[in-house]
């Protein structure tokens, strides 16, 4: 059940709202936003008033259900109507939790992505890699813009790190459930002997930070250039064109030298570091407004194990929601599947009502 006095408040600033309006006292802007602010109300007014009436009318049928002196026809049709009833209050609960949410304004900002290999050495760059191509199909199938800012190969073709943008529309609130460690089980194709060996990669989806989010002073900025090495250690340039960019406040720092020009590295570093220092304050307040409150679907750390690739059995589990799915071949090729995103997106939801309780 949804907290009533929530739902009477809907009713009560609707009503407010409407009574401002219709005095004709306020200034343009101000009547805008109004306007703005009533418009969404008025998707919602009618199943809070739905939703408050449920009780009585509950009661009322069950009333004439249980009634002795009630006959049989209108015991039944009073029953059909109790389950309509009911199907319907299921409807207006489920509208009414989507627009009681707390609105998270990073969900419409493009996303940083960082993929790292994990324990299992060769073996999890290759399943870094893996996860770097079903990004891909992802962000193809939904028409997003995919640029690379960073990667770092293993000697198995796999990749020690990847980093990569996406833009387009409402990318983080679709990518953030990615954010921890996802372990697979699989045989190598080193294993002479079949033995299935586990592996794991962490990914950080981080919201792509404005110059308007978060203020970087060039000051807290300490700069330094050297030359891009490549494998073993030599130098590929013969310019100081690779960028290390360090925020003293907070100590995050970000290496850049794929680009042979010097402002180009620069400009990916900051980028890099503007969104990892956004999330970093991010977290911090997040972590100030639910200290009383366990987040189950987990907190986006990376060290927190999320999601598990079982090649043996071809399935895929996602350990927060208990979620298994037996579609790993579909999963790697960029159907990450809507019943588990929209199965992540449920416990996040159920969560933030806990709050507003």
């Amino acid at each position: 059940m949804l907290p009533k006095e929530k739902i009477k408040s809907i009713i009560l600033k609707h009503e407010s709202i409407e009574k401002e309006l219709a005095s004709g006292s306020l200034d343009p802007k101000l009547y805008s936003n109004k306007s703005k602010e009533y418009s969404e109300l008025n998707q919602i007014i009618e199943h809070a008033k739905k939703y408050l009436k449920f009780e009585s009318e509950k009661r009322e049928l069950e009333a004439i259900i249980n009634d002795n002196k009630s006959d049989d026809d209108m015991r039944t049709l009073a029953k059909k109507e109790l389950e309509s009833l009911l199907i319907s209050n299921n409807e207006q609960e489920n509208r009414l939790k989507i627009f009681l949410l707390p609105k998270d304004s990073d969900d419409q900002k493009n996303a940083i992505v960082e993929i790292r290999a994990g324990t299992g050495g060769l073996e999890a760059t290759l399943f870094c890699a893996d996860l770097f191509k079903m990004y891909e199909k992802v962000c193809s199938k939904k028409k997003w813009l995919v640029e690379i800012i960073n990667i770092s190969k293993s000697d198995a073709g796999g990749f020690k790190e990847v980093i990569f943008s996406v833009t387009g529309n409402n990318i983080y609130s679709y990518l953030k459930y990615e954010s921890g460690v996802h372990r697979v089980q699989r045989v190598p194709d080193t294993e002479t002997q079949g033995r299935v060996h586990t592996s794991a990669a962490t990914v950080a989806v981080l919201p792509e930070a404005e110059e308007v989010d978060i203020e970087i002073k060039e000051s807290d900025l300490r700069v330094d250039v050297f030359r891009a090495g490549g494998p073993g250690g030599q130098s590929v340039n013969t310019t100081d064109s690779a960028v290390r960019i360090t925020h003293l406040p907070s100590g995050v720092v970000v290496s850049q030298q794929d680009e042979k020009s010097q402002h180009k590295n620069k400009a990916k570093a900051l980028k890099i570091l503007r969104a990892r220092v956004y999330e970093s304050e991010k977290r911090k307040k997040d972590q100030e407004r639910s200290k009383n409150r366990k987040n189950q679907i987990g907190t986006g750390d990376r060290s927190e194990r999320i999601r598990t690739y079982n090649f043996p059995q071809g399935r895929v589990t996602d350990h927060r929601i208990n979620l298994t799915l037996h579609k790993l071949d579909e999963f790697l090729s960029g159907e990450i599947h809507e019943e588990m995103n929209e199965g992540l997106r449920l416990k996040e939801q159920d969560l933030k009502l806990q709050s507003l309780k």
